[in-house]
């Protein structure tokens, strides 16, 4: 959960820095930093790496649970910490989902 707070922190550093610089014509933004941040790619392909980043941390929690209850691995701090992380994880994608559907709902509800 820190490395993800911690990585949600960065982003929105790099951003305000970006943002703060575009009001600056003299400064250029590099394709990389765009990239880092996400611009540039569409919502889909966002979304599904974040899918997949998800999905590799639900597999991890379930490998180390199973390597902890055959006594293949005795770090019961190790299989708690990824059993968190994909908990926390998974309750972040619901939330965001969440956030989407209302969002949809709230647009198409709109008159035009």
């Amino acid at each position: 959960m820190s490395q993800m707070i911690t990585s949600y922190s960065n982003i929105m550093d790099r951003y305000s820095n970006l943002v703060s610089q575009t009001k600056n014509p003299a400064l250029q933004i590099s394709d990389k930093e765009m990239e880092s941040l996400g611009l540039g790619q569409s919502f889909g392909d966002v979304f599904a790496s974040q899918m997949d980043r998800l999905n590799t941390t639900q597999i991890k929690a379930d490998e180390l649970a199973m390597d902890f209850a055959s006594g293949n691995t005795e770090d019961l701090h190790q299989v708690m910490i990824a059993a968190e992380e994909a908990r926390i994880s998974m309750e972040l994608a619901v939330q965001v989902r969440n956030k989407i559907i209302e969002a949809y709902k709230e647009l198409s509800s709109m008159q035009l």
